[in-house]
């Protein structure tokens, strides 16, 4: 996939562990003093060593002042989509409109089950998280008196609001070719994590997300792509994103040009804080720099 002109950002994926709540809060404002541009946080609530991810993530937004956060991703089958919209929709307002909706379909059915959620089997999982796109939308809409019947949801007379303070995006976490489809005809935003869409499959599954967007009419170009690398700046393991700062930049260089992916957050298991300093104080410039020499030469 070309690049498609998109700014670039860079951020972090933070684990939300219980265990450390006051670090991962240090860690979210050392990623905003850093200007670092997202956050994101998975969202496992049958997870007992988690914290709750709209709770972190509304305390998160309390504490910083200028980075965007947004649930990486919002687990459908335990959140009501209106209520999630409504959540979403009050923070950016209280954030000046600095959140964005990241949405999955749901992963882990047995731990989905366990809290008291709906395990669907993943054909009605997809439907449920295509249902629920234009159910959210709706919620956003400011409208009074909405009516919505679908298979798995519905609005009664809903008087929807507030609204978001700006136009909020609808990111999805899908990989599968339906999943992809929804996410080219609908979604804002595509949310792929590098285990399960390793770079040299990301050229494929965004074919099927440009290919989905056009039949519709739409400019795959509006679509943007968050990638969640996981690895370390520095060392010697091997893997895709592993090693030194050169190679990194290197790495998510190509990964903008020639794949088009337009933001990168960085999931680290040990040594967060300085692997956060090399990403905002080395990595993203660089890559930057890069990729606006390759655009001045006509590249993209």
């Amino acid at each position: 996939m070309p690049d498609r002109g998109r700014p670039l950002r860079f951020g972090s994926f933070l684990t939300p562990d219980a265990t450390r709540p006051q670090e991962t809060l240090r860690l979210a404002r050392l990623a905003d003093d850093l200007g670092l541009d997202l956050i994101g946080v998975q969202d496992h609530p049958y997870q007992s060593r988690f914290l709750d991810t709209w709770t972190l993530l509304s305390v998160i937004a309390a504490r910083t002042e200028r980075v965007t956060v947004f649930p990486d991703v919002a687990n459908l089958p335990l959140r009501s989509p209106a209520l999630l919209a409504k959540a979403a929709a009050s923070l950016d307002r209280l954030t000046g409109g600095r959140v964005e909706l990241g949405l999955g379909a749901g992963a882990f059915p047995e731990g989905i089950a366990a809290m008291g959620g709906t395990a669907r089997r993943r054909g009605e999982a997809m439907s449920a998280l295509e249902e629920a796109i234009g159910l959210v939308r709706l919620v956003w809409s400011g409208r009074r008196g909405v009516r919505f019947e679908g298979r798995f949801y519905r609005l009664r007379g809903l008087h929807t609001g507030p609204t978001p303070a700006h136009p909020m995006g609808i990111w999805l976490g899908t990989y599968g070719p339906r999943g992809l489809a929804i996410t080219g005809r609908l979604a804002d935003g595509w949310v792929p994590s590098s285990p399960y869409a390793p770079p040299e499959a990301l050229g494929e599954l965004q074919r099927r997300i440009d290919e989905a967007a056009l039949a519709v009419g739409r400019d795959p170009a509006a679509i943007t792509r968050v990638y969640n690398v996981f690895g370390h700046i520095g060392g010697n393991r091997s893997g895709p994103f592993e090693g030194p700062v050169a190679q990194w930049v290197e790495r998510l260089t190509q990964l903008a040009l020639d794949q088009g992916m337009d933001s990168f957050l960085l999931g680290v298991d040990r040594d967060v804080e300085a692997q956060l300093h090399l990403l905002a104080e080395e990595v993203a410039p660089q890559v930057r720099q890069a990729v606006d020499r390759a655009r001045a030469h006509g590249r993209a």
